[in-house]
């Protein structure tokens, strides 16, 4: 059974203008980022893929394009209503929440892409959902958590900016308090003035290394971009993890 869930996450993807905001998200970027990814874990072409959290599934669509039989699952009915128009037969998608496992050893690869982890106000939600990653993959399986780097967000933060998308003026600023990420995001739009907060929290790669041994998976690579170059705290704009049991 689908738990309800009133988290910000829950209301503000599920809302139409969180999809005009990020509308310009560069899917060339994902490509390439998929492509390198791929031929990094040695994926053979029928392996099956559980992309988690998928959003509207930009990087579902293109992983079943390579050939992968791809599932993609996310909270949003929205996001996933979307996706389903490119359904096919190596790909589906599914309303689901990803701290609970999905299929138990099923899958080949877990992707969880885009800063998709950390959103939980409950600490043990984000150990509960390494727990079901590790459920969902099969015997031998790996997995893969695409994070930001939280230093490299701190020294570069931008605290105020505005953004101007299909006539909306989104105010975002951004700060990092009690442990998250913040960005406020105020805007109005038919008539409406709305306001949003999304928060991550400020995991590091020591976080991550402590969720994994608390689980028993073991972390096998660090990658600090969408190029797979090698991890550096200081100057890597993402944390990129693969690990597996």
């Amino acid at each position: 059974m689908q738990k309800e869930d009133t988290s910000w996450f829950a209301s503000w993807f599920d809302s139409p203008y969180y999809h005009i905001l990020y509308k310009d998200r560069d899917d060339s970027e994902a490509a390439v980022f998929m492509d390198r990814l791929t031929q990094q874990l040695r994926l053979h072409p029928n392996s099956k893929i559980l992309d988690l959290a998928c959003g509207k599934g930009r990087h579902s669509r293109y992983l079943a394009s390579l050939g992968y039989d791809v599932t993609g699952i996310d909270l949003s009915s929205q996001s996933i209503t979307y996706a389903k128009k490119f359904e096919k037969e190596n790909l589906h998608f599914e309303v689901h929440d990803m701290c609970l496992p999905y299929k138990k050893d099923f899958f080949t690869s877990v992707f969880n892409l885009f800063t998709s982890f950390g959103y939980f106000e409950n600490e043990q939600d984000n150990l509960q959902t390494i727990k079901a990653i590790k459920a969902n993959l099969a015997n031998n399986g790996v997995a893969v958590i695409d994070f930001l780097n939280v230093s490299y967000v701190a020294a570069n933060l931008v605290k105020q900016e505005t953004k101007v998308v299909d006539g909306i003026s989104f105010d975002i600023k951004r700060e990092i308090s009690n442990g998250y990420i913040q960005k406020h995001i105020s805007f109005r739009a038919d008539n409406t003035h709305y306001q949003y907060t999304e928060k991550v929290r400020a995991l590091t790669l020591e976080d991550f290394k402590s969720y994994f041994k608390d689980v028993g998976l073991d972390l096998k690579q660090t990658f600090g971009d969408y190029h797979l170059n090698t991890f550096d705290a200081a100057t890597s704009e993402r944390l990129i993890l693969i690990f597996g049991v």
